[in-house]
Protein backbone atom coordinates (compact mmCIF):
# COMPACT_ATOMS: atom_id res chain seq x y z
CA UNK A 1 0.00 0.00 0.00
CA UNK A 2 1.35 3.50 -1.15
CA UNK A 3 2.13 5.28 1.93
CA UNK A 4 0.35 8.71 0.79
CA UNK A 5 -2.60 7.16 0.11
CA UNK A 6 -2.43 5.54 3.31
CA UNK A 7 -2.00 8.67 5.15
CA UNK A 8 -4.45 10.01 3.26
CA UNK A 9 -6.95 7.93 3.92
CA UNK A 10 -5.87 7.70 7.71
CA UNK A 11 -6.53 11.69 7.88
CA UNK A 12 -9.96 10.91 6.57
CA UNK A 13 -10.43 8.47 8.69
CA UNK A 14 -9.40 10.46 12.29
CA UNK A 15 -11.55 13.56 10.69
CA UNK A 16 -14.64 11.47 10.33
CA UNK A 17 -14.01 10.13 14.21
CA UNK A 18 -13.62 13.46 14.99
CA UNK A 19 -16.96 14.13 14.06
CA UNK A 20 -18.93 11.51 15.32
CA UNK A 21 -17.03 12.11 18.82
CA UNK A 22 -18.36 15.78 18.86
CA UNK A 23 -21.63 14.26 17.63
CA UNK A 24 -21.26 12.10 20.75
CA UNK A 25 -20.59 14.56 23.01
CA UNK A 26 -23.08 17.04 22.15
CA UNK A 27 -25.74 14.17 22.69
CA UNK A 28 -23.95 13.29 25.68
CA UNK A 29 -24.73 16.22 27.33
CA UNK A 30 -28.21 16.90 25.98
CA UNK A 31 -29.49 13.36 27.97
CA UNK A 32 -29.14 10.64 30.42
CA UNK A 33 -26.26 7.71 30.29
CA UNK A 34 -29.48 5.63 31.05
CA UNK A 35 -31.11 6.33 27.71
CA UNK A 36 -28.16 5.33 25.65
CA UNK A 37 -29.59 2.08 24.41
CA UNK A 38 -29.80 2.73 21.16
CA UNK A 39 -29.86 5.47 18.52
CA UNK A 40 -33.23 5.31 17.65
CA UNK A 41 -34.68 4.42 20.72
CA UNK A 42 -32.48 7.44 22.77
CA UNK A 43 -33.51 9.37 20.61
CA UNK A 44 -37.24 8.77 20.62
CA UNK A 45 -37.14 8.45 24.12
CA UNK A 46 -35.51 11.68 24.95
CA UNK A 47 -37.69 13.62 22.78
CA UNK A 48 -40.68 11.99 24.39
CA UNK A 49 -38.99 12.74 28.60
CA UNK A 50 -38.05 16.37 27.51
CA UNK A 51 -41.68 16.70 25.91
CA UNK A 52 -43.58 15.35 29.75
CA UNK A 53 -41.07 17.17 31.26
CA UNK A 54 -42.02 20.82 29.92
CA UNK A 55 -45.39 20.15 30.40
CA UNK A 56 -44.94 19.16 33.75
CA UNK A 57 -42.88 22.27 34.01
CA UNK A 58 -45.45 24.75 32.58
CA UNK A 59 -48.43 22.96 34.14
CA UNK A 60 -48.23 25.14 38.20
CA UNK A 61 -48.07 28.02 36.24
CA UNK A 62 -51.07 27.12 33.47
CA UNK A 63 -52.91 25.82 36.31
CA UNK A 64 -52.42 28.83 38.22
CA UNK A 65 -53.49 31.58 34.86
CA UNK A 66 -56.10 29.42 34.34
CA UNK A 67 -57.76 29.83 37.54
CA UNK A 68 -57.28 33.54 37.95
CA UNK A 69 -59.00 33.61 34.42
CA UNK A 70 -61.97 31.30 35.55
CA UNK A 71 -62.12 32.22 38.67
CA UNK A 72 -63.17 28.96 40.06
CA UNK A 73 -64.08 28.21 43.56
CA UNK A 74 -63.20 24.40 43.08
CA UNK A 75 -59.71 24.82 41.17
CA UNK A 76 -57.96 24.17 44.90
CA UNK A 77 -59.57 23.32 47.80
CA UNK A 78 -59.35 25.28 51.09
CA UNK A 79 -56.69 25.01 53.50
CA UNK A 80 -53.72 25.29 50.86
CA UNK A 81 -50.38 27.22 51.54
CA UNK A 82 -49.96 30.40 51.23
CA UNK A 83 -49.00 30.85 47.35
CA UNK A 84 -52.36 28.66 46.72
CA UNK A 85 -53.79 31.79 49.09
CA UNK A 86 -52.02 34.51 47.16
CA UNK A 87 -53.81 32.73 43.86
CA UNK A 88 -57.26 32.72 44.49
CA UNK A 89 -57.38 36.50 46.02
CA UNK A 90 -55.93 37.19 42.73
CA UNK A 91 -58.59 35.07 40.99
CA UNK A 92 -61.08 36.80 43.08
CA UNK A 93 -60.03 40.02 41.93
CA UNK A 94 -60.60 39.66 38.37
CA UNK A 95 -63.88 37.68 38.62
CA UNK A 96 -65.23 40.66 40.10
CA UNK A 97 -63.18 42.99 37.76
CA UNK A 98 -65.03 40.68 34.81
CA UNK A 99 -68.52 40.68 36.37
CA UNK A 100 -68.60 44.79 36.68
CA UNK A 101 -69.88 45.26 32.94
CA UNK A 102 -72.78 42.76 34.34
CA UNK A 103 -73.74 45.02 37.07
CA UNK A 104 -74.45 48.23 34.81
CA UNK A 105 -77.71 47.33 33.39
CA UNK A 106 -78.14 47.66 29.74
CA UNK A 107 -80.61 50.00 28.80
CA UNK A 108 -84.03 48.89 27.38
CA UNK A 109 -86.65 50.34 24.87
CA UNK A 110 -89.28 51.69 26.84
CA UNK A 111 -88.05 50.93 29.98
CA UNK A 112 -88.95 54.19 31.97
CA UNK A 113 -86.79 55.56 34.00
CA UNK A 114 -83.76 54.06 34.50
CA UNK A 115 -82.80 52.60 37.96
CA UNK A 116 -79.28 52.53 37.52
CA UNK A 117 -78.33 55.74 35.54
CA UNK A 118 -77.92 58.60 37.59
CA UNK A 119 -79.13 61.63 35.89
CA UNK A 120 -76.84 64.74 36.95
CA UNK A 121 -76.97 68.50 36.43
CA UNK A 122 -77.34 68.43 32.49
CA UNK A 123 -79.83 65.83 30.57
CA UNK A 124 -80.84 65.86 26.89
CA UNK A 125 -84.04 65.00 25.39
CA UNK A 126 -85.34 64.39 21.91
CA UNK A 127 -89.13 63.01 20.90
CA UNK A 128 -90.29 60.86 18.55
CA UNK A 129 -94.09 62.19 16.51
CA UNK A 130 -96.62 60.56 14.42
CA UNK A 131 -99.41 62.34 12.59
CA UNK A 132 -102.61 62.70 13.60
CA UNK A 133 -106.13 64.03 12.14
CA UNK A 134 -106.72 64.59 8.04
CA UNK A 135 -103.42 66.30 7.70
CA UNK A 136 -100.70 63.91 9.67
CA UNK A 137 -97.90 65.96 7.08
CA UNK A 138 -98.76 69.05 9.50
CA UNK A 139 -100.51 67.47 12.55
CA UNK A 140 -97.93 65.37 14.98
CA UNK A 141 -98.36 64.11 18.16
CA UNK A 142 -95.93 62.68 21.08
CA UNK A 143 -95.24 58.96 20.23
CA UNK A 144 -91.87 58.36 22.84
CA UNK A 145 -89.49 60.50 24.73
CA UNK A 146 -86.11 59.53 25.65
CA UNK A 147 -83.76 61.25 28.00
CA UNK A 148 -80.17 60.88 28.19
CA UNK A 149 -77.10 62.41 31.33
CA UNK A 150 -74.04 64.38 30.49
CA UNK A 151 -72.60 60.76 29.57
CA UNK A 152 -74.89 59.87 26.87
CA UNK A 153 -76.46 57.07 29.44
CA UNK A 154 -80.15 56.64 29.08
CA UNK A 155 -81.96 58.20 31.98
CA UNK A 156 -85.41 58.02 30.29
CA UNK A 157 -87.02 55.71 27.33
CA UNK A 158 -90.97 54.98 27.06
CA UNK A 159 -93.45 55.20 24.22
CA UNK A 160 -96.47 57.71 24.89
CA UNK A 161 -100.38 56.24 23.59
CA UNK A 162 -101.60 59.01 21.58
CA UNK A 163 -104.92 60.60 22.44
CA UNK A 164 -105.95 61.40 19.29
CA UNK A 165 -106.52 58.75 16.27
CA UNK A 166 -103.13 57.88 14.28
CA UNK A 167 -103.75 58.58 10.62
CA UNK A 168 -99.77 58.23 9.66
CA UNK A 169 -97.37 56.54 12.04
CA UNK A 170 -94.47 57.61 9.57
CA UNK A 171 -92.48 54.26 11.04
CA UNK A 172 -89.98 54.86 8.13
CA UNK A 173 -88.64 57.93 10.19
CA UNK A 174 -90.27 57.49 13.52
CA UNK A 175 -89.56 54.08 14.45
CA UNK A 176 -92.96 53.74 15.90
CA UNK A 177 -95.30 51.22 14.81
CA UNK A 178 -98.63 50.59 16.28
CA UNK A 179 -97.53 47.26 18.09
CA UNK A 180 -95.56 49.80 20.16
CA UNK A 181 -98.57 50.82 21.85
CA UNK A 182 -99.50 47.75 23.95
CA UNK A 183 -97.12 48.77 26.72
CA UNK A 184 -96.98 52.38 25.90
CA UNK A 185 -97.60 55.10 28.99
CA UNK A 186 -100.55 57.60 28.85
CA UNK A 187 -99.08 61.17 28.02
CA UNK A 188 -100.27 61.74 31.70
CA UNK A 189 -98.05 59.33 33.08
CA UNK A 190 -94.83 60.49 30.93
CA UNK A 191 -95.52 64.46 31.79
CA UNK A 192 -95.15 63.63 35.12
CA UNK A 193 -92.30 60.99 34.98
CA UNK A 194 -90.17 63.45 32.54
CA UNK A 195 -91.28 66.90 34.42
CA UNK A 196 -89.66 65.85 37.47
CA UNK A 197 -86.61 64.62 35.62
CA UNK A 198 -86.39 68.01 34.36
CA UNK A 199 -86.97 69.95 37.34
CA UNK A 200 -83.85 72.05 38.49
CA UNK A 201 -81.77 70.67 35.55
CA UNK A 202 -79.64 71.60 32.13
CA UNK A 203 -82.42 70.94 29.35
CA UNK A 204 -79.90 70.00 26.17
CA UNK A 205 -82.12 69.40 22.81
CA UNK A 206 -82.24 70.28 18.95
CA UNK A 207 -85.16 72.55 18.58
CA UNK A 208 -86.10 71.37 22.08
CA UNK A 209 -89.30 73.43 21.93
CA UNK A 210 -91.28 71.10 19.44
CA UNK A 211 -90.61 68.92 21.88
CA UNK A 212 -91.48 70.29 25.08
CA UNK A 213 -95.08 71.30 22.90
CA UNK A 214 -95.23 67.99 22.23
CA UNK A 215 -94.94 66.80 26.33
CA UNK A 216 -97.10 70.17 27.27
CA UNK A 217 -94.51 70.99 29.51
CA UNK A 218 -92.40 74.26 29.77
CA UNK A 219 -88.95 74.71 31.07
CA UNK A 220 -87.38 77.83 32.39
CA UNK A 221 -85.47 79.55 29.00
CA UNK A 222 -82.30 80.08 31.76
CA UNK A 223 -81.57 75.99 31.43
CA UNK A 224 -82.20 75.69 28.01
CA UNK A 225 -79.07 75.06 25.76
CA UNK A 226 -80.62 74.36 21.86
CA UNK A 227 -78.02 72.96 19.69
CA UNK A 228 -80.10 74.54 16.75
CA UNK A 229 -79.72 78.31 17.69
CA UNK A 230 -75.57 78.30 18.40
CA UNK A 231 -74.43 80.50 16.21
CA UNK A 232 -71.13 78.21 15.55
CA UNK A 233 -74.00 75.31 14.47
CA UNK A 234 -75.61 77.43 12.28
CA UNK A 235 -73.25 78.61 9.83
CA UNK A 236 -72.93 75.31 7.91
CA UNK A 237 -77.06 76.01 7.26
CA UNK A 238 -76.06 79.91 6.07
CA UNK A 239 -77.41 81.03 8.98
CA UNK A 240 -80.78 79.08 9.35
CA UNK A 241 -81.68 76.40 12.07
CA UNK A 242 -79.57 73.00 10.93
CA UNK A 243 -80.43 69.20 10.77
CA UNK A 244 -79.04 67.52 13.67
CA UNK A 245 -78.15 64.84 11.16
CA UNK A 246 -75.73 67.42 9.29
CA UNK A 247 -74.31 68.51 12.31
CA UNK A 248 -73.49 64.95 13.81
CA UNK A 249 -71.71 63.97 10.57
CA UNK A 250 -70.51 67.23 9.87
CA UNK A 251 -68.63 67.70 13.66
CA UNK A 252 -68.66 64.35 15.17
CA UNK A 253 -68.55 62.03 12.17
CA UNK A 254 -71.17 60.27 13.46
CA UNK A 255 -74.31 58.96 10.66
CA UNK A 256 -77.43 59.03 12.39
CA UNK A 257 -80.90 58.91 11.35
CA UNK A 258 -80.02 56.69 7.91
CA UNK A 259 -82.98 55.14 8.76
CA UNK A 260 -86.00 54.76 11.23
CA UNK A 261 -84.26 57.56 14.06
CA UNK A 262 -84.32 56.34 17.07
CA UNK A 263 -84.49 59.00 20.00
CA UNK A 264 -82.02 57.84 22.40
CA UNK A 265 -79.78 58.20 19.85
CA UNK A 266 -80.62 61.50 18.68
CA UNK A 267 -80.45 62.59 22.20
CA UNK A 268 -76.87 61.39 22.85
CA UNK A 269 -75.64 63.31 19.17
CA UNK A 270 -77.26 66.18 20.59
CA UNK A 271 -75.37 65.70 24.64
CA UNK A 272 -72.09 65.21 22.26
CA UNK A 273 -72.59 68.52 20.30
CA UNK A 274 -73.00 70.48 23.65
CA UNK A 275 -70.14 69.02 25.08
CA UNK A 276 -68.15 69.51 22.30
CA UNK A 277 -68.60 74.02 22.56
CA UNK A 278 -70.16 73.91 26.38
CA UNK A 279 -67.46 76.85 26.97
CA UNK A 280 -68.97 78.29 24.07
CA UNK A 281 -72.68 77.75 24.76
CA UNK A 282 -72.02 79.06 28.29
CA UNK A 283 -70.70 82.18 27.35
CA UNK A 284 -73.29 82.61 24.89
CA UNK A 285 -75.84 81.93 27.04
CA UNK A 286 -74.13 84.75 29.99
CA UNK A 287 -75.10 87.20 27.57
CA UNK A 288 -78.74 86.91 27.82
CA UNK A 289 -79.27 85.86 31.00
CA UNK A 290 -76.25 86.99 33.00
CA UNK A 291 -76.02 85.54 36.61
CA UNK A 292 -78.16 87.13 39.12
CA UNK A 293 -76.49 88.51 42.39
CA UNK A 294 -78.68 88.43 45.34
CA UNK A 295 -79.06 92.30 46.54
CA UNK A 296 -76.82 93.44 49.07
CA UNK A 297 -78.30 95.04 52.11
CA UNK A 298 -76.00 97.58 53.29
CA UNK A 299 -77.82 99.74 56.06
CA UNK A 300 -77.37 98.87 59.23
CA UNK A 301 -79.43 98.75 62.23
CA UNK A 302 -78.27 102.07 63.62
CA UNK A 303 -79.21 103.59 60.24
CA UNK A 304 -82.53 102.47 60.18
CA UNK A 305 -83.36 103.69 63.72
CA UNK A 306 -82.33 106.93 62.78
CA UNK A 307 -84.47 106.58 59.07
CA UNK A 308 -87.28 106.81 61.09
CA UNK A 309 -89.54 108.84 61.82
CA UNK A 310 -89.51 111.19 65.06
CA UNK A 311 -92.34 111.72 66.80
CA UNK A 312 -93.61 115.17 66.68
CA UNK A 313 -95.26 116.66 69.97
CA UNK A 314 -98.16 119.53 69.42
CA UNK A 315 -97.20 122.70 71.62
CA UNK A 316 -100.83 123.55 72.79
Amino acid sequence: MDATNFSSNWKKLQATLKQNSVVKGTSTVKRKAADRDSATGSVKKRKFVEKDQSKARASPNTFRKQRMLDGSANASPEGTDSGSTTVRRRSSTVVSAATVPAVSRTAKVNEGRSPSAEIGKYIAMDCEMVGVGPNPDHDSVLARVSIVNFNGDQVYDSYVRPKEMVTDWRTHVSGIAPKHMVEARSLEQVQKEVGEIMDGRVLVGHAVSNDLDALLLGHPKRDIRDTSKHPEYRKIAGGGSPRLKMLAEHFLGLKIQEGAHSSVEDARATMALYRREKDAFEREHLKKWPIRNAPVNSTTGEEKKKKKKKKTTRKR
